[in-house]
């Protein structure tokens, strides 16, 4: 999909990956709804975008921790700039570590991590199917493809972003609904700095294990990588292509890959 003269939607839109994706479509030609809690962030962010071109942006504050958040959002996209071309589910929140996470927490983690991905899939999916196209994108993370060290309900979650990425596909890939998924590693973003200066699992958390893997990339990295794999419409959206050669070794042999993780937990976590 070439991006010029499209309608497209980023959810967590205020910072990092999602700030990063906002301004890189609409730097591409795309009429951009962008969507976070952060209102006053948000706002920063939409009018940095019609200042570079006008009317060309609009900023929807919502909870898509609900379902009520993402129909709203749906519904306000298409009252600014009619059917939406390009759903970008990137929110995510990086909560808990391991089973005696709080409940509110693993709701939070499914609500944010999958849940939003499922509502907003459910409203957009009716008009998509009606005019035989529309793209569907959704943050995931390498954890959804491999796993994290130092949080269950994150590597949970991102496996199930991705399984949903792939019925997606599968499902309604005949239909015209094209479907890509960003499963990074470490980016530079409010996420993984908290993550670090939090610690989890003692001194050690998931974010140093993140680090330990290969490169922190910056945001605006990731969001050309996107664009160029979404210009393909191809699933997998790799910053970090080493963690496809992760992926095949864990596939290649799963007892050894397992064998492996717990060696790395062991160093970086110190367990």
């Amino acid at each position: 999909m070439e991006l010029a003269g499209r309608h497209v939607i980023v959810t967590g839109a205020a910072n990092g990956i999602g700030r990063a994706l906002a301004t890189r479509f609409h730097q591409q030609g795309a009429r951009v709804v962008a969507s976070d809690r952060d209102a006053r962030a948000l706002t920063a962010v939409v009018d940095a975008l019609n200042e570079a071109r006008p009317r060309s942006a609009v900023a929807v504050a919502v909870d898509i921790g609900t379902e009520v958040g993402n129909q709203q959002l749906v519904a306000m996209a298409e009252d600014a700039y009619g059917p939406i071309d390009l759903f970008f589910a990137n929110a995510g929140v990086a909560v808990g570590t391991d089973l005696g996470t709080s409940e509110a927490d693993w709701e939070l983690a499914f609500n944010v991590n999958v849940h939003a991905h499922r509502w907003a899939a459910k409203h957009l999916l009716p008009g998509w199917l009606a005019r035989g196209e529309g793209y569907f994108c959704s943050t995931a993370s390498a954890a959804g493809l491999l796993s994290q060290i130092g949080s269950a309900p994150y590597s949970l979650t991102k496996h199930a972003a991705v399984a949903f990425a792939e019925w997606m596909s599968i499902t309604y890939g005949a239909d015209g609904v094209r479907v890509s998924c960003l499963c990074p590693q470490g980016v530079n973003t409010n996420m993984l700095n908290q993550s670090l200066a939090t610690g989890q699992l003692g001194s050690s958390g998931p974010s140093d294990v993140v680090r330990a893997s290969g490169a922190v990339l910056e945001p605006a990295a990731v969001a050309d990588v996107a664009v160029a794999v979404i210009r393909d419409e191809t699933f997998l959206i790799l910053p970090h292509p080493e963690v496809l050669t992760y992926l095949q070794r864990k596939t290649g042999d799963y007892d050894r890959w397992l064998a492996g993780m717990r060696k790395l937990q062991a160093r970086i976590v110190g367990t």
